[in-house]
C-alpha cells in the first residue's frame, strides 16, 4: 500500500522547486523506466503485480487503483518510478566531427522531450539548454522521451557565454527567416545547432552569435503556415545534417 507521504511526494514533484530540492524525478511506464535502469538505480519504484522489471529491484507492489491515484498519465501503465536527478555535466567543446544541440529557451514540455528523443535518434549525445528552456526532468518531458533522456546528456547554462568560450572558427548554426536555404547551404560534419522558443526563435544575444544563418524554405507560393514546430524544425535539420554525411558521436 501506498503511504500519504508518499503521495503527496510524489505529487510535489511535478513542480521543479520540489524536484531540486528532493533531487528527484519521475518516469512512467515499462519502456520509459526500463530505459532509464538501464543507466540508473531508481530510488523507490511502484508497480503493480504484473510488472517485471528489466533487472532487479525493490519494488513496492501497487493497485491499479493506487496507481492511477499518484500517476501523471490519463492512462497509467503498470509502473512510476523515482530516479535521482543526475548531475549536469560540464559543457564541452565540441570536436570538428561531433554535432551538438542547442536550446535557447525552448518552454512546451512535449517540444523538449520530442527533441531529446530526436537527438537521440540521430546520434547526437548532448544537448545544452539556456537557463530559460524547461526542465528536462519535468515528468511530461521524461515521458516524451521514451527513455531517450538515459541516452542523452542535458547540460543547463548560460548559452550566450557558453557560446563566447568557443574556439575560434567554431560552426554555430542557426534556423532564422533571414537564412540560407538549408538545402543548399554547406554544412560542416560538426558544430553548434541553436534552435529557439517557440514563439519568438532565438534571443537577440544568442543570434548575434550565430555564424551560419540556415532557413528550412517552405514550398508554399501563397499563404502558408507562419512557422514549423520547433521540434519538427529539429527533426529537419537533424536530418539534413545526418543525410550530408555527418559522423555520429
Amino acid at each position: 500500500m501506498i503511504s500519504k507521504n508518499q503521495i503527496k511526494l510524489i505529487k510535489q514533484l511535478e513542480q521543479k522547486k520540489f524536484r531540486r530540492r528532493e533531487g528527484l524525478f519521475v518516469a512512467e511506464g515499462p519502456k520509459v523506466v526500463g530505459d532509464l535502469m538501464k543507466k540508473w538505480q531508481p530510488a523507490c519504484v511502484f508497480a503493480t503485480e504484473d510488472y517485471t522489471p528489466p533487472r532487479p529491484a525493490d519494488i513496492q507492489h501497487v493497485s491499479e487503483e493506487e496507481l492511477r491515484r499518484v500517476s501523471f498519465l490519463q492512462h497509467p501503465q503498470q509502473v512510476l518510478a523515482l530516479f535521482p536527478i543526475p548531475p549536469s555535466p560540464t559543457p564541452q567543446p565540441p570536436s570538428p566531427d561531433t554535432l551538438t544541440l542547442a536550446l535557447d529557451g525552448v518552454q512546451d514540455p512535449g517540444n523538449l522531450g520530442t527533441i531529446i528523443r530526436l537527438a537521440d535518434w540521430f546520434g547526437i549525445g548532448t544537448i545544452v539548454c539556456s537557463e530559460e528552456t524547461a526542465d528536462a526532468w519535468n515528468p511530461k518531458v521524461v515521458q516524451a522521451t521514451m527513455g531517450s533522456i538515459a541516452r542523452v546528456d542535458i547540460v543547463y547554462t548560460d548559452l550566450a557565454g557558453m557560446l563566447d568560450k568557443l574556439p575560434e572558427g567554431t560552426p554555430v548554426y542557426g534556423t532564422l527567416l533571414d537564412g540560407n536555404n538549408i538545402y543548399s547551404q554547406e554544412l560542416t560534419r560538426g558544430g553548434i545547432i541553436i534552435m529557439g522558443n517557440e514563439g519568438n526563435g532565438l534571443t537577440e544575444k544568442v543570434r548575434r552569435r550565430v555564424n551560419r544563418r540556415l532557413l528550412i524554405p517552405s514550398y508554399r507560393t501563397d499563404d502558408t503556415a507562419e512557422s514549423l514546430n520547433v521540434a519538427i524544425a529539429t527533426a529537419i535539420v537533424c536530418a539534413e545534417f545526418r543525410r550530408r554525411g555527418s559522423a555520429y558521436r
